[in-house]
């Protein structure tokens, strides 16, 4: 058909073909414990994956898709073949572990255009050696390999086993995930930021120990993303004993590596700020799009698993936005934006531009004039993360690569006030009546809890009504240092440190909560299938306002009317 399909693993497969016309995030969106669809938005929810040959453009969302597919091949639950149409790297480094360390290979194929089109119209495809065939289709794939690489001296030091097994099967993987990123050589990096440490499964805690078992260290300076627990405190929230020793190990497991306990999806908030230009390793959607996007720094966005073999050696691949060709804006989406709009705006709209550059980098235009903050552009961020595979966004007159023209012949797009307004219905169909305030994802700043005290004007919370906001253990203490956390408990507020709504189970998670609010585009986005709950959206205000009435108001905000 054409010389561009590539077998990246091998394995041999059978199964009646799935085709997914979006990506899919896997964590998130896929049940790891029965590998059944669960994004509530995607078009193939509530499919089951085990055993298909499931097609997708790409993945997109969270780095942590990798380690939902390790543990849905350790259960017996993964698909047959995966097969891409365009450059993926999650869903590959989790099948790539899989066969490497765990002996649980799956086939990952890359296919041209037109034979994915064609193998998109069959019922069922088998893969045998180097070979696809599904109904008259033939295909011949081609193995990659990591070829021609270019290796300095140290990574043929490491390759070569002077540094321990650990470094070693480092070493082989980032090759490898080179290869299938079209990479010539592999570069330095300066930090690294760790998101595999949530125990959404027990696949990552099997891949933890058994790398810090083989003496696995960091080599760089190295953050850790929010775990599961409040490291220091689940003894007294009623968390089971076996779940919080298993989320303990796993967070002790990344720390005896080497690793700082900084136990936040917010690095950037003050733990580890990189530079303008500054090329670093990081994982975690939402650091790493906020980080290319608002810091100017540079890094891909890393699955887990490969964040930790960059962070053992401190190279990775030099692909990607990495490149100064590949941060240009191939999409411009012009905003028709709400006059006197409000926090909420902000992840609508990263959302709904996700929506349009599903696989590219887009350049918003016409909302320099309302002057978004820090805040702001975090929550566009992660929800543009949700919807979107691209690292990197830009915003005209705001962020700081806005002035490099878009791509040549770049299309136009438009996000419309009606747009915003359906967004915002997609994000509110839930009932009325509130009984869980969900506020940080990612970790709430120290000006947000500022502002939810603000909005709570001294009020407290409606019997029945839990709030709970997630932050950093440094936002915890500069809220501790002002007095402002007494204020918020007073007010029968939870600031819980270290775990994140992307993570929180019961009964931290409260068991009779029967629908939430929250303020994160990226947390209204993934709740329903992580929690199996209604989802209300607004402001901070707006969630305040639930805290304290347990109502939502049912219609959209003045400045959507």
């Amino acid at each position: 058909m054409q010389h561009h399909d590539r077998i990246i693993l091998a394995a041999e497969a059978a199964g009646e073909v799935l085709v997914c016309d979006e990506g899919l995030s896997f964590w998130g969106g896929v049940d790891p414990d029965t590998g059944r669809v669960i994004d509530a938005h995607h078009p193939a929810h509530a499919q089951g994956l085990a055993g298909r040959v499931v097609l997708m453009p790409t993945s997109r969302g969270s780095c942590s898709g990798s380690g939902v597919l390790l543990q849905l091949a350790l259960s017996g639950l993964a698909p047959a073949a995966l097969v891409f149409r365009e450059a993926e790297e999650i869903l590959t480094l989790g099948a790539l572990i899989a066969a490497r360390m765990f002996d649980r290979p799956l086939a990952v194929l890359h296919l041209s255009p037109e034979s994915y089109a064609a193998l998109a119209k069959e019922r069922r495809a088998e893969i045998t050696g180097t070979r696809l065939r599904a109904g008259a289709l033939d295909i011949a794939l081609s193995p990659v390999t990591p070829g021609d690489l270019g290796l300095d001296a140290g990574d043929r030091a490491r390759l070569s086993g002077s540094e321990g097994r650990a470094v070693q099967l480092a070493q082989e993987v980032l090759g490898t995930m080179a290869a299938v990123q079209g990479a010539a050589r592999l570069i330095d990096v300066s930090r690294g930021h760790i998101d595999g440490c949530i125990l959404a499964h027990d696949a990552n805690l099997i891949f933890a120990e058994a790398m810090a078992g083989m003496g696995a260290r960091v080599a760089i300076p190295t953050t850790i993303n929010a775990i599961s627990v409040d490291r220091q405190g689940w003894q007294g929230r009623g968390v089971p004993p076996l779940f919080g020793t298993k989320a303990s190990r796993l967070a002790d497991a990344y720390v005896r590596m080497g690793a700082a306990p900084s136990f936040t999806c917010a690095p950037y908030q003050g733990v580890s700020v990189p530079d303008r230009g500054e090329v670093i390793g990081w994982s975690e959607s939402n650091a790493v799009i906020y980080a290319n996007s608002v810091l100017g720094a540079r890094t891909a966005k890393h699955p887990d698993y490969l964040d930790l073999f960059i962070a053992m050696t401190g190279r990775a691949p030099e692909t990607g936005v990495y490149l100064d060709a590949n941060r240009v804006a191939e999409v411009v989406v012009d905003v028709d934006a709400p006059e006197g709009a409000d926090d909420a705006l902000w992840p609508l709209l990263g959302w709904l531009a996700g929506l349009r550059a599903p696989d590219r980098v887009p350049l918003l235009r016409g909302v320099a004039g309302l002057a978004p903050r820090p805040d702001d552009l975090r929550a566009l961020c992660a929800a543009f993360g949700t919807t979107s595979a691209s690292a990197l966004l830009h915003v005209e007159g705001v962020t700081p690569e806005d002035d490099v023209p878009p791509r040549p012949g770049a299309p136009v797009l438009r996000i419309t006030q009606a747009d915003i307004a359906r967004a915002w219905a997609e994000f509110n169909q839930g009932p009325e009546a509130v009984e869980l305030v969900a506020i940080g994802s990612p970790h709430a700043s120290l000006s947000e809890l500022r502002a939810f005290d603000a909005a709570l004007a001294g009020r407290s919370c409606a019997p029945g009504v839990s709030a709970i906001l997630t932050v950093g253990r440094d936002v915890l203490e500069g809220a501790r240092a002002e007095g402002l956390l007494d204020r918020l408990e007073a007010a029968g507020v939870q600031v819980i440190p270290d775990l994140c709504w992307c993570s929180i189970t019961e009964p931290v998670f409260p068991p009779a909560a029967r629908t939430l609010m929250t303020n994160s585009g990226k947390y209204a986005h993934y709740a329903p299938g992580l929690s199996a709950r209604a989802v209300r959206f607004g402001s901070i205000a707006a969630c305040a306002q639930a805290a304290m009435t347990g109502r939502a108001e049912t219609a959209p905000p003045a400045w959507l009317a």
